[in-house]
């Protein structure tokens, strides 16, 4: 993994160029610490930060075809790279390095711009056709590798985060606010938006082609797609499909343990990162390595589960222990790599994992991300089988009672008080008929954020709906397919792409240059699981039941049998110590400040401050609107008005 950055438009002198290129890639020397790489060519410029990994002797980028005219420049991993070699040589293709990223400039000599449905990989990548006089752009089928660009002065700029385009572009330093509303309610800027102006992602499973003559072409190449209800299953029975998945996930782990360097595992103590480890093992991995997260409060911790799996494995393990205190400093650092307000301070911790990981000699780090929304692990793809369930007889007492089977390890979970059960999770059953019913109570919680929106920005929005807004987005095929289906691919396009994997991901393992990769996000594993009856992925209440039965005999009884418990860290309560705010907290979040940068009314904002200070804030939305603003006040002065200093 590393990062890049680049150009394509008005020429410029060499010299000039390089200059600009080294200014961009500067920033972003988290992400690719083991060297800088450049190509200049008429109006392009190309650079490159590295993450040696694969290749460390001449793996170094740009890489160029035999005849120096494709060029490209990669952050991530292409894990099926030596199968796609082996098949370029044959056609004849010359190789000059050991490395994955060249088989991508042979791939495109050979399947044009469909080089990248071949691609088995977590990747952002940027390619330069000079006879043609092309630049293409791509990302992976998930999003698991970020890419961003913008427009101005004459140039497309691209990057692999937004401040190697703000080093280049200041002036584009300012927040949207239609991008802020998104993050207050899916919990991030959804692609192709960013929370800044003029700067869009580019979107997971989609190619972008910019001609010589300035036209662009955006090309979806994937997408998440699910059978119509009632279609007969390929797998003749539960076990059969099991013994296909153990298979398919095997693979997908041996695949990702190709690296030149030392690699490792996050271990939760839950049932996808302890397979994976399993599977680590049973791939044959030289040397298993794991590391956890323990907490000191008995909500978060999942220490017992994750020492019986140390236990059954025999790793070398090494747990963190992470403080309220320790979370709430190192936040504005969370922030100023995720560049974007966030609602929760999970990420966190994981950067301070990743930190932990880099200081003990590895680069790489296998984790479970992605098996919840690719099997339906979340008590959110319960809940809403329970609530469609209940609107059948929305008279019934019995029927929301089973409710009360969800969200067990919440300390103030809603289910707790039937009446308060009933109210939380009945609204909006008037939407039941729509692809977005099962997001309503969660997103009708994170957008109470939004009232404290400053009132002309939040006049500004001119009445955002979200649901009506969401579901333009959305394929016309989703008509066809199961609740349970639209419920995946909606948590897919907004809380995995638009969250987890920049937020909890690719950000916190990158500030400390770590690698993350993700075995459950395997687009041969996310394709097989999409063709799955529902029924054998949640089966009465049980979630992930095929994922279950496919890992039998490799997890102890305990560990596959566990429900499933999200992570989480402390919330809105690590910014304060005994009743005292942190000095950066108190600064951002005083009326001055928040009047200085206009997103949000300061007296609103004032009254939350007091009852987070006094401890009184338990509720989802009160944690997620102190830790929405508090990020946004962060990323309003690394990168707002230290851009206009």
């Amino acid at each position: 993994m590393c990062g890049l950055a680049g150009f394509l438009g008005t020429p410029e002198a060499p010299a000039a160029a390089r200059a600009l290129l080294e200014r961009m890639i500067g920033t972003l020397h988290h992400r690719g610490p083991d060297g800088f790489g450049f190509h200049v060519e008429g109006g392009v410029g190309l650079a490159h930060a590295r993450l040696a990994v694969i290749d460390l002797t001449t793996g170094a980028q740009p890489i160029a075809n035999e005849r120096g005219t494709v060029w490209t420049v990669l952050n991530g991993e292409i894990f099926n790279y030596r199968a796609l070699r082996t098949e370029l040589v044959r056609r004849g293709h010359r190789f000059a390095t050991q490395s994955d990223t060249e088989v991508i400039v042979h791939l495109y000599e050979e399947h044009g711009d469909r080089f990248v449905e071949h691609l088995n990989g977590d990747f952002a990548l940027a390619l330069w056709d000079g006879e043609r006089g092309r630049l293409l752009l791509a990302r992976d089928r998930f999003g698991v590798r970020p890419l961003f660009h913008a427009s101005a002065a004459g140039r497309m700029w691209f990057a692999s985060e937004i401040k190697a385009i703000l080093a280049a572009l200041p002036t584009r330093a300012r927040l949207d606010p239609a991008g802020l509303a998104q993050a207050f309610t899916f919990w991030g800027p959804l692609d192709p938006g960013s929370v800044f102006v003029g700067v869009e992602s580019l979107p997971p499973g989609h190619l972008l082609a910019i001609g010589a003559d300035g036209q662009r072409a955006l090309t979806r190449y994937w997408d998440w797609s699910f059978p119509a209800p009632g279609a007969p299953p390929r797998w003749c029975s539960v076990e059969q499909a099991a013994g296909e998945l153990r298979e398919l996930l095997t693979d997908a782990v041996r695949l990702r343990l190709q690296a030149d360097v030392p690699l490792g595992a996050y271990l939760s103590g839950g049932l996808d990162s302890s397979a994976v480890v399993a599977l680590m093992r049973e791939a044959g991995a030289s040397r298993l390595r794991s590391y956890s997260i323990a907490f000191d409060s008995a909500e978060f911790d999942e220490s017992e589960h994750q020492q019986a799996m140390v236990r059954h494995l025999g790793c070398e393990h090494d747990t963190l222990r992470c403080t309220s205190r320790a979370i709430g400093e190192a936040f504005p650092h969370l922030i100023r790599q995720v560049e974007a307000p966030v609602l929760r301070t999970a990420g966190v911790p994981l950067m301070l994992l990743a930190r932990r990981v880099r200081e003990d000699g590895c680069k790489v780090v296998l984790t479970g991300e992605g098996a919840d929304e690719v099997f339906a692990g979340y008590d959110l793809f319960k809940e809403a089988k329970v609530r469609r369930f209940w609107a059948r007889q929305p008279g019934s007492r019995l029927r929301p009672a089973l409710l009360g089977r969800l969200y067990g390890y919440l300390e103030n979970s809603p289910v707790r008080h039937a009446a308060l059960a009933q109210s939380f999770f009945g609204r909006g059953m008037e939407h039941l008929p729509r692809p977005v019913f099962a997001h309503v109570p969660r997103w009708a919680s994170s957008q109470s954020a939004l009232r404290f929106l400053a009132p002309e920005l939040r006049a500004g929005l001119g009445g955002f709906e979200p649901l009506d807004w969401y579901e333009r987005r959305l394929p016309p095929a989703i008509a066809s397919w199961s609740p349970l289906a639209r419920d995946q691919y909606v948590e897919a396009k907004t809380l995995l792409a638009g969250y987890l994997l920049p937020a909890q991901g690719d950000r916190p393992a990158m500030a400390h240059g770590v690698e993350g990769r993700f075995p459950f996000l395997d687009h041969r594993v996310v394709e097989f699981a999409n063709a799955l009856p529902d029924r054998w992925k949640i089966r009465g209440l049980t979630e992930k039941y095929l994922l279950r039965r496919a890992l039998e005999g490799l997890l102890p009884p305990a560990i596959r049998q566990r429900t499933k418990q999200p992570y989480r860290a402390p919330d809105q309560s690590s910014f304060f110590v005994d009743g005292e705010p942190l000095d950066f907290v108190a600064d951002l979040m005083s009326p001055a400040r928040l009047h200085d940068a206009g997103y949000f009314d300061a007296a609103a904002v004032g009254r939350l401050f007091e009852k987070c200070r006094r401890g009184r804030a338990i509720g989802f939305a009160d944690n997620q609107a102190f830790v929405g603003i508090l990020s946004t006040m962060l990323v309003d002065e690394f990168f707002v008005r230290r851009a206009a200093a």
